[in-house]
């Protein structure tokens, strides 16, 4: 789950930026053990552009981490230029090769993906440069997702895709609930009617939605905190408790979740949330006058 986001620090809303980026960079090299589940998800979107017509010339996968949508993305346009973005520059040091020897020496890509360290609410590219924008589990690390939706949308040619996923509101409800605290203790995500009603505001066009519930089991709750932590994906909100919490709190909050245990085991539940819209044709320019178009009729 990767750690690009918006600039401001964390008295500017309601994530602490600061902290996402301190924990991607600590366990970048470590991520490809710990990211079992951001790559199930990318096979799950890489699946869903079986049904897309799109030959893109270039693709930006925004919050790349180490690269691991890439590999699939560059076998699959084997044409595309590949760009990879995300805030923490120890990610960008993993990412994968774009193509093999073989395919090189024909002349087919470029090598490998361009690394680009940046800011997804602030892309460094022209408007209207590329075909196809990915985001794979990143909107729910942005104090809001908005600008970055916005982003992409410039940064699209007329035609262009943007694909994404994102974690929706049951993520981790069973850890929200053994909490009784009043701090935060996962991230805040939003619901996906909101991110389609973004999309929407930012100009893209035929915006669709869905998403399907996974639950993932434990033999412990330290065996669920270990996940999250090797993926980057514990709390990085700025209502988290700053110091550590009182044995009395954890004593509390282990029993609520033991009481959660069904047939053996301890449930973590991901709503998974999937997007994709196209950018469409302006309708009016940008001091607001109509754009009207008319097709050459045939003989």
């Amino acid at each position: 789950m990767s750690g690009a986001f918006p600039t401001g620090g964390p008295a500017a809303g309601f994530v602490d930026r600061a902290q996402i980026g301190r924990r991607f960079s600590r366990i970048a090299a470590a991520y490809g053990r710990g990211d079992f589940l951001v790559r199930e998800i990318d096979r799950r979107m890489q699946e869903r552009l079986d049904y897309v017509r799109i030959e893109p010339t270039r693709i930006l996968d925004l919050g790349c981490s180490r690269g691991g949508s890439l590999a699939g993305l560059g076998e699959r346009y084997p044409q595309a230029e590949l760009l990879g973005l995300d805030l923490a520059p120890a990610m960008l040091q993993g990412l994968t090769p774009q193509r093999a020897g073989w395919q090189r020496w024909l002349g087919l890509g470029q090598g490998g993906p361009l690394a680009i360290a940046g800011d997804a609410a602030k892309l460094p590219l022209k408007g209207a440069s590329t075909a196809l924008v990915w985001s794979n589990l990143l909107l729910h690390w942005l104090d809001d997702p908005l600008p970055a939706l916005a982003e992409a949308h410039r940064v699209l040619e007329v035609g262009g895709l943007l694909m994404f996923s994102t974690l929706g509101p049951d993520t981790l409800k069973e850890l929200r609930a053994a909490f009784a605290d009043g701090y935060a203790h996962t991230q805040r995500f939003i619901d996906m009617h909101d991110l389609g009603d973004m999309l929407v505001g930012c100009g893209f066009a035929d915006p669709v939605m869905d998403m399907e519930t996974l639950t993932l089991t434990y033999d412990d709750v330290d065996a669920m905190l270990g996940e999250l932590r090797a993926a980057g994906s514990s709390c990085a909100m700025t209502a988290r408790r700053r110091g550590l919490t009182g044995k009395g709190p954890w004593v509390e909050a282990r029993a609520a979740y033991e009481a959660m245990r069904r047939d053996g085991k301890l449930p973590a539940t991901f709503e998974i949330v999937y997007g994709h819209a196209w950018k469409a044709a302006p309708k009016q320019t940008a001091d607001g006058r109509a754009i009207v178009r008319f097709d050459r009729l045939g003989k």
